[in-house]
């Protein structure tokens, strides 16, 4: 066990497997002390079990680490505050978290239940907003701490997943606010884009990932570790691509070009004009593929004609 974090604290969400796993042992190696925080459920989020996150602790102590278990649902305000007072409580201070916690459920728009959303809200965005929201007060009061929130890609738009979506780009908005918000009491916030071998991943009927050249977990876990680092302090409100060997880091949004309504204000005419002349000439729709024939298939396997 190295000493880049000796003495911090840490709770890392969704730690039971796969990038969340890969953080925890990270961070202990370099000797911080991690709560391990996982209800060990099943990849669309029913189930629960301690398995998961014992293993881990149990990994982490043999290598003569210091961890703790935490069955707490990211999604529930409450049993999240509990979280943050018992780690509080027990080892005196809390330093870094690691927002982690996810599952997954995919369906086409025209197929995803109230449910499927909500779920998907809950765990991927609410539960990133209630371990901030209860650790805030305590980074504040020391005057440091170390947030870093898992995005995806798939929140640049990804089609089957409406929800997982808007739950991963909701993140980025509130990973932007809060590093405003926490930044002149000495607290970062950042996000990762990560892309690596888990769970979540689609794989084949062989059981085998759909996606070539997929790095594993083990691979991202050093550059998150440096981003929850003293060493990072200069780093607050960015968003990284993590993909094994690259990093790319992501440019905030920028307006493209713009547009003055003439004297009187925008009409159709003049605004399709407007578009015309160039502030849209060169968008295409480039999911154009209309066929009436063509037979769109569900989730569960129906047909729209």
């Amino acid at each position: 066990m190295s000493s880049n974090l000796s003495g911090r604290v840490a709770v890392v969400t969704g730690a039971g497997a796969g990038i969340g796993r890969a953080a925890a042992l990270e961070l202990a190696s370099h000797g911080a002390t991690v709560v391990v925080n996982d209800r060990g459920s099943a990849h669309d989020g029913t189930g629960s079990s301690t398995s998961p996150a014992q293993f881990v602790v149990d990994e982490i102590t043999a290598l003569g680490g210091t961890a703790r278990t935490n069955p707490a649902d990211v999604g529930d305000f409450d049993q999240v505050a509990e979280l943050v007072r018992s780690t509080v409580g027990e080892f005196g201070r809390l330093d870094i978290i690691v927002n982690n916690a996810g599952h997954y459920r995919a369906a086409p728009i025209w197929e995803m239940s109230e449910d499927d959303w909500d779920s998907i809200i809950r765990v991927h965005l609410k539960g990133q907003f209630n371990l901030i929201r209860n650790a805030a007060p305590v980074f504040m009061a020391q005057r440091y701490g170390r947030i870093l929130n898992m995005s995806s890609r798939s929140g640049l738009g990804d089609a089957g997943k409406a929800s997982y979506s808007a739950a991963k780009e909701g993140v980025i908005g509130l990973t932007r606010a809060v590093a405003r918000e926490l930044g002149p009491h000495g607290v970062t916030c950042n996000a990762v884009r990560p892309i690596a071998k888990t769970r979540l991943m689609p794989v084949s009927a062989a059981g085998l990932s759909v996606v070539a050249d997929i790095p594993e977990p083990e691979e991202l876990a050093p550059v998150m570790a440096y981003l929850v680092s003293e060493r990072a302090a200069n780093v607050n409100g960015a968003t990284f691509l993590l993909r094994g060997s690259q990093v790319a880091l992501y440019s905030e949004p920028e307006l493209l070009r713009t547009a003055y309504c003439p004297a009187g204000g925008w009409t159709f005419e003049s605004f399709a004009l407007a578009m015309g002349d160039g502030l849209g000439a060169d968008l295409r729709n480039e999911w154009t593929d209309f066929d009436p024939g063509k037979k769109v298939i569900g989730r569960v396997g129906a047909s729209i004609v």
